[in-house]
């Protein structure tokens, strides 16, 4: 039984350590900004209290408005708020989970760990029965 934990534990180990790369997840609004420079780095300035991306730490001066002093090198982010009535727009099958293009390739690696695992604990299992 001890190996079978131990084959269960490397494969979860494994399957684990395949996926992490690809849990990075870019800012997509639906929570606030970590801090202001976030804010800047993604193009959003003077954030407004009812915005998804406002949040109280970002608002110093308590006046409703969130990273009002942008830096002089400050780009605004492009509004897509008309991109959502556009007919062009890109239908995709994934879900809004934040997949990529490495979602199959990471699904696959956890695949064939779970596979070789057990293949593994079944290999050990016939050895154990031909051995007593």
């Amino acid at each position: 039984m001890n190996l079978f934990r131990t084959s269960t534990a490397l494969a979860l180990a494994a399957l684990s350590l395949a996926v992490v790369p690809g849990t990075a997840q870019a800012h997509e609004g639906d929570h606030p900004f970590a801090n202001c420079t976030e804010a800047y780095d993604n193009g959003y300035a003077n954030i407004a209290e009812g915005d998804e991306h406002y949040g109280g730490h970002l608002d110093r001066d308590k006046d409703g408005i969130g990273c009002d002093q942008p830096p002089a090198d400050f780009e605004p982010a492009e509004d897509t708020a008309d991109d959502a009535t556009d007919d062009t727009t890109d239908d995709t099958d994934l879900a809004a989970t934040g997949g990529n293009s490495t979602t199959p390739y990471l699904a696959g690696g956890g695949a064939v760990v779970l596979l070789a695992g057990g293949g593994l604990l079944i290999a050990v299992r016939r050895r154990r029965t031909t051995q007593e």
